[in-house]
């Protein structure tokens, strides 16, 4: 008994052992892949930014010496203008912290985008950031769940649709076809949206998509911020209206696309945990040991009489018959015994009893 318990002990512990290991290989997969996507990225900026940032600091070091000569500004000076000139770019849009500049604020704060071109300085206002996005940020991110979940629910119903009016072979929509369908809307919100603010802030096309870009996948540099010139805030309502309602349903769009492939992510992590499941469970039905109940009786089959299998095997006891009629069942290939209350499956059971004995 004790050594069944101790063989137990061991295949549980090498079943969890293989499992352990398994997902100690795919996390460490992981990590490695993504090290080395960072070296990668790392490496690429660094030949293509690299070689730009000396030849523009060397131009702006040359245009504040000859700044400095002509007027004959000292280093102190330069110093002070440096502070006011960063500290009234915000100011450009207008007040900040009124409830239009508010109200964008907190939207930045609730997406996580954090551009950065305004703060509180307050201590008052710090505190109550904290505050505010350690409730708004979970809130946020349920909201923008919950609705790029009813978008996908919605993008299933026109894809089925579609395709029964394509006459398609089948048509439930996939995890592939979803993806496909948020990611072209994604598309056209952020080529669509890059229109309207290369119209309205002046920037190339290109640095628009890149703005919109930055914004709804909420990395947020601050080097392109939306509503910050000719006092956008208080004069352009319906300007600072659609971009707000840009970055709130272009953020629930993304957050559709990401749920689709979180959700594909997930459902090969469970397959993965099924698989080991099963396979230690295999594992385990293989290790346990070929055993004998001696109360009950069986057939040539190894199965067991009251009809509850039990696979075993037979050797050194005669054949009966080639079929299953042991157990007192009237069998149509044979004769009926001359002894009604005589019957084989006794003899198999004797003949185990005996060689249990023997052994």
């Amino acid at each position: 008994m004790l050594i069944e318990s101790y063989r137990d002990y061991i295949v549980e512990f090498v079943i969890q052992c293989s499992n352990m290991k398994r997902q100690n290989v795919r996390t460490l997969s992981l990590v490695v892949c993504t090290f080395t996507y960072l070296l990668i990225g790392a490496a690429v900026f660094d030949s293509l930014e690299s070689d730009f940032e000396s030849k523009r600091w060397d131009f702006l070091q040359a245009v504040k010496n000859n700044f400095m000569k002509k007027y004959n500004v000292t280093t102190e000076d330069l110093r002070m203008m440096e502070i006011v000139i960063i500290e009234n770019k915000p100011h450009k849009a207008g007040p900040q912290w009124k409830f239009a500049g508010a109200f964008y604020f907190a939207t930045v704060v609730l997406a996580m985008i954090g551009y950065g071109h305004s703060t509180p300085v307050t201590i008052g206002g710090k505190a109550f950031c904290m505050a505010y996005a350690m409730v708004g940020i979970p809130l946020g991110l349920v909201m923008f769940q919950s609705i790029g979940e009813r978008l996908n629910k919605f993008a299933s119903v026109i894809i089925r649709r579609a395709k029964r009016y394509m006459q398609c072979s089948h048509t439930e929509a996939t995890e592939m076809n979803l993806m496909l369908a948020t990611g072209m809307l994604s598309s056209i919100i952020i080529t669509t949206g890059a229109a309207v603010f290369s119209r309205y802030e002046g920037w190339s096309y290109f640095d628009s998509f890149y703005y919109c870009f930055v914004t709804l996948t909420t990395i947020g540099f601050g080097d392109y911020v939306a509503l910050q010139n000719d006092q956008a805030l208080m004069n352009k309502p319906g300007y600072v209206a659609l971009s707000l309602v840009f970055i709130l349903f272009g953020l629930a769009v993304v957050a559709a696309s990401i749920n689709l492939l979180v959700l594909r992510f997930m459902t090969m992590q469970a397959e993965d945990a099924k698989r080991d499941e099963q396979d230690a469970q295999n594992l385990a039905a293989a290790s346990q040991p070929v055993t004998f109940d001696t109360e009950h009786s069986y057939n040539i089959h190894g199965k067991l009489l009251n009809g509850s299998n039990y696979m075993t095997e037979f050797d050194e006891t005669a054949s009966i018959c080639s079929c299953t009629c042991l157990g007192g069942t009237r069998c149509m290939n044979h004769e009926t015994f001359a002894d009604p209350d005589f019957r084989p499956t006794d003899i198999i059971a004797s003949t185990i009893s005996l060689k249990r004995a023997s052994v």
